[in-house]
This record gives C-alpha cells, sequence and structure tokens, in this order.
C-alpha cells in the first residue's frame, strides 16, 4: 500500500477519518430507476505492512442510524424492522481476510460483511489508494474508493411489495461504494 512508516518501520496505523469518509448504496426502485442513500457514521482502522501488503488488513464499521436517502419516511422504513432493524442490529461491520495487490494504487480486499446480523464473505475492489500527504495541520493522511456489490435478501432485508405492473418495489441487487480518507495514527 503506502510507504508511510511507524516506530517498528514496517506497520503503520491509519484511523479512518469520518469527516471526509462516506458509504452509498443505489439499489433499483419499482423497476424502473435506482434510488441512493448514504451512511455518514463510519469509524474504522488500516494497518498497513510495508514490506507486504498482502498482511496488511482493515476493519471498519457503520452506523445504521446514519443512513439517508434523501426522504426521512423512507429513512425511517430502512431502519424498521422491514430493513436494517437499527435498533436490533445498529452497526454494519466489514473485517478484511485476505488483501491482494491487483495494480499501482488497486487492491482486491476479501472480507466478512456483517449486516442485520448476517456476515457473508464479499471482496472490495479498491481503486486509487493515494500516496501519503500532509493535510494543513500536519497530519499525514491517504484515501481511496472502493467498491462492491451485494444481494441484500442474503443479508435478511428481504422486505418487499408487488407492483401492480408486475415486478417488485425494491430490487434486490445493491452497489456500493465508499470514499475514505484515513489519518496516520501517532
Amino acid at each position: 500500500m503506502s510507504t508511510a512508516t511507524t516506530t517498528s518501520g514496517i506497520l503503520t496505523t491509519w484511523n479512518l477519518d469520518p469527516a471526509h469518509s462516506t458509504a452509498e448504496f443505489k439499489v433499483r426502485h419499482m423497476m424502473i430507476s435506482n434510488v441512493k442513500g448514504k451512511f455518514t457514521g463510519l469509524s474504522g482502522v488500516l494497518t498497513e505492512h510495508k514490506v507486504d501488503p498482502k498482511l496488511s488488513s482493515v476493519e471498519a464499521s457503520i452506523d445504521v442510524a446514519t443512513v439517508s436517502t434523501g426522504d426521512a419516511q423512507r429513512d425511517g422504513h430502512l431502519k424498521s424492522a422491514d430493513f436494517f432493524d437499527a435498533e436490533k442490529f445498529p452497526t454494519i461491520t466489514f473485517k478484511s481476510v485476505t488483501v491482494n495487490p491487483v495494480a499501482i494504487g488497486d487492491y482486491e480486499v476479501t472480507g466478512e460483511l456483517t449486516i442485520h446480523g448476517v456476515t457473508k464473505v464479499v471482496t472490495l475492489e479498491i481503486e486509487g489508494l493515494s500516496e501519503p500527504a500532509k493535510d494543513p495541520w500536519g497530519n499525514l493522511r491517504i484515501g481511496l474508493s472502493a467498491s462492491t456489490k451485494i444481494n441484500r435478501k442474503e443479508f435478511g432485508l428481504s422486505w418487499n411489495a408487488g407492483l401492480e405492473a408486475g415486478g417488485v418495489l425494491v430490487g434486490e441487487d445493491v452497489a456500493i461504494t465508499l470514499d475514505v480518507q484515513f489519518i496516520k495514527a501517532a
């Protein structure tokens, strides 16, 4: 991954910066268009292995209560037991299992994604891991974009409604994109 080092010289710990990070999703609505939403309550840690990127790891969590689609009624429905059941399952988590370099700055990170109490293995396509850069306050930062696609029903998010003309109200496939920044831990 990048070339920043810690006192050990091999591992660098990077903390996710929630103020400059977002997780977004897109799902088909009424079989005619996509609806997008986002989560802003992100936290996480990237442990970077300087010598062998395959030994790097990442853990992240998302506060389900921060879901926003631009419609308060829909957001409330998403937080309800019909979908995320935020009261019972307040976080979405990801814990990497493997990190594979694909090209300079690009990786495939496979890990365990837990949504609604269900854990499945997914692969995130990481692109554009930046080189470390100092911000105006002297903090060392890196950033990246990641994407994957899941079937929501595999995570127990099976609520739906049939449409009079055929089809369903909410599609099964959900595209997920992440745009995140990390700050080097002191």
